[in-house]
């Protein structure tokens, strides 16, 4: 397919500029996302979720990174294209791209609804993770990276004010954004009052909150809720939440990136889960069941914020 210009927008969709196909042909690239990065497009290769139109590669990098990215592209009969260094930067919109970037259909997000299935048929307590309007793309992907690498069964998103699943977003992830079950939603304390109807717990992150994240069981059925970088979770969703949890800090800054405290607690919620899963495949006891999370009591420490 021809064109003669290519760029993208804020959120990775590709805009046709002048199109030079057949006369009043609309060109399927306009339908079409951007990804960019070699880990980004490895691992949305590998998950088989999105449709591939073809990927581009910079003429000037020649590694066997390179060679064996081109070679799992020919085997998944995506074509391969090479263009100028300069032309990746212009569709891609950044330099940052590692010499590769791929054209692929939009991604389609989940709902809410969408998630109920999976939560209450597969076995097993269930880990959510719900952002509360995290607005910085790389934020956004590292929490996916950490989500991901935690075993969260699902995401939920806000529509308004927060970053797009973006090509910078994705490349953060390190493509782990392609792995995980991602819902959008545009109201997220309707969409916690859903989940608690599905019996499981909104545990958000939050400076007021009264017990150590460690101290807290999480190995029944849990939504864990970050808020916004430097404002941390808005009232209405603070007020949702079953409990607050916070990060005790020693030293003289009082709270975490967001990105840093939700790996701090989706791995605490990852360890507590394994553990209990050993002692359950020891015989020593069932898993925990979904009830109530046990709490300690507050520790006067500094707490942590989004």
């Amino acid at each position: 397919m021809a064109w003669t210009h290519l760029q993208a927008d804020s959120r990775g969709t590709a805009l046709i500029a002048s199109p030079s196909g057949p006369a009043g042909e609309p060109s399927t690239l306009s339908l079409m996302d951007i990804l960019y990065g070699v880990h980004a497009v490895e691992e949305a290769l590998r998950a088989g979720r999105r449709r591939f139109d073809h990927v581009m590669v910079a003429r000037e990098r020649q590694d066997d990174r390179l060679v064996r990215l081109v070679a799992e592209c020919r085997q998944s009969g995506v074509r391969i294209r090479q263009e100028p260094r300069e032309q990746l930067t212009q569709i891609a919109g950044t330099t940052a791209h590692q010499g590769v970037v791929a054209m692929v259909r939009a991604q389609e997000f989940l709902t809410v609804e969408d998630l109920f299935d999976p939560l209450a048929s597969s076995p097993g307590a269930r880990l959510v993770l719900a952002l509360d309007g995290v607005e910085d793309p790389q934020n956004l992907g590292a929490l996916l990276r950490v989500a991901d690498g935690a075993g969260v069964d699902g995401v939920i998103l806000t529509e308004r004010r927060s970053a797009p699943l973006s090509p910078a977003a994705v490349k953060a992830s390190a493509g782990a954004a392609e792995h995980l079950r991602i819902a959008r939603v545009v109201n997220l304390v309707r969409a916690l009052e859903e989940l608690k109807a599905h019996n499981l717990w909104i545990i958000g992150l939050d400076e007021r909150g009264t017990t150590e994240y460690d101290q807290f069981d999480m190995t029944g059925n849990c939504v864990i809720v970050l808020g916004r970088e430097g404002a941390g979770l808005h009232d209405l969703v603070r007020r949702t939440c079953d409990h607050l949890l916070r990060i005790p800090m020693a030293g003289g800054v009082s709270s975490l990136n967001v990105s840093a405290a939700g790996a701090v607690v989706l791995y605490e919620a990852f360890r507590q889960r394994r553990a209990a899963s050993r002692m359950a495949g020891a015989g020593a006891c069932g898993r925990p069941t979904a009830g109530p999370p046990a709490a300690s009591k507050p520790a006067k420490l500094k707490g942590l914020g989004s």
